[in-house]
């Protein structure tokens, strides 16, 4: 009979994903024309998600899509705050000062799941200089 379809489809990723991410958020991001990357198909590390702490506003999303668990949500530095602009300081507070960090850059495999999982759009792949 065989296994039911994830939400990742043919990508991929880590048995446990499904336990650790929300699967109506991931197949609308999975669908998104606009998402960037490689399918979960890059080597570890080969990319990184930067995240723009003056834009992010801590809501989540990354975390809720990411098969890899690269990000973590949680009070930003007082060292990060204290580099944000004017705006992005208000902004910050606004939202209790919770930003989303690429904890586990290194893990990340390019899917763009969250760059188009993120509503404030403060989420960039890179190419990895390592």
């Amino acid at each position: 009979m065989g296994n039911p379809p994830t939400a990742f489809e043919d990508e991929p990723v880590p048995a446990a994903a499904a336990r650790r991410t929300n699967p109506a958020k991931v197949r609308a991001a999975r669908a998104d024309p606009k998402r960037p990357g490689e399918k979960c198909r890059a080597e570890a590390g080969r990319f990184i998600p930067v995240v723009d702490l003056a834009r992010c506003e801590g809501k989540s999303d990354c975390t809720e899509v990411c098969p890899y668990d690269v990000f973590e949500v949680g009070r930003i530095t007082d060292a990060d705050f204290g580099a944000l602009s004017v705006f992005g300081k208000l902004r910050s507070i606004a939202h209790q000062r919770q930003v989303a960090y690429a904890v586990r850059a290194d893990a990340c495999h390019a899917c763009g799941l969250c760059v188009v999982a993120c509503p404030e759009n403060a989420i960039t792949l890179s190419a990895s200089t390592i």
